[in-house]
């Protein structure tokens, strides 16, 4: 998914800044779509399948709120990453984004720069999987080709944040992870976000691997770890 010749949906209501984005991005090389509102927005989701949903928070109708809870309530769409781009930059927002499986969050005003490396950065971590590499531990087994997660065989939809989250814990079962090196991992070392937000896409992880999300372990005061499994 990752690369020039990815497909980015640019959902933004106000034309000069759409423009401005999907002009950007098209320099960049990807391939632009764009729509203005909430139901357009999912429209287009349905008839592109795009690799990757730029998303304004405020928008006329549905909001992008809404749009993001149903794309990530889809299991068509879960894994699509969403970067939501809003003026809202609080903790409680960035948080809020988060809980909605929203895989990155931009503020206004932005700077070019800044935002397409954000985009490169999900992409390449929802497209970079070695063909043929597989992860197991315990009942949990990843195959990374395919981007596919099973729990004692039955399929586990992950967010594509959830999904680098349990590769980085599952390639060193047993190791500590503070959340620090959760997000420098998964998100790169400029990614303004807090510790509770790397606590958000745990509890996600978790309740999305079902009966395995037992695996994801805390360790208090110093961060998670993916339990060692005997064979």
């Amino acid at each position: 998914m990752a690369g020039p010749a990815a497909t980015i949906l640019v959902v933004e209501d106000e034309p000069d800044i759409r423009e401005l984005l999907s002009a950007t991005l098209r320099r960049e090389g990807y391939l632009v779509r764009a729509a203005a509102t909430g139901d357009e927005a999912l429209a287009e989701v349905r008839r592109a399948s795009p690799d990757l949903v730029l998303l304004d928070l405020l928008l006329p109708g549905v909001d992008g709120a809404e749009v993001c809870r149903r794309l990530k309530g889809g299991p068509a769409t879960r894994a699509i990453p969403v970067v939501m781009l809003t003026a809202r930059g609080s903790e409680g927002d960035v948080v809020a984004g988060l809980e909605l499986g929203a895989d990155d969050y931009v503020t206004k005003p932005f700077s070019a720069r800044v935002l397409l490396a954000r985009i490169r950065t999900v992409l390449r971590r929802a497209g970079a999987a070695v063909p043929g590499e597989i992860l197991s531990v315990g009942a949990v087994t990843i195959d990374l080709g395919r981007r596919l997660v099973t729990c004692a065989g039955a399929r586990r939809d992950l967010t594509a944040t959830e999904f680098a989250l349990l590769v980085l814990l599952a390639r060193r079962p047993g190791w500590v992870f503070s959340r620090d090196q959760i997000i420098n991992a998964i998100r790169g070392d400029d990614y303004p976000v807090t510790e509770r937000s790397v606590d958000v896409q745990v509890l996600g992880l978790r309740k999305n691997l079902g009966r395995c999300g037992t695996l994801v372990e805390t360790v208090r005061g110093a961060g998670y770890r993916l339990r060692e499994v005997a064979a």
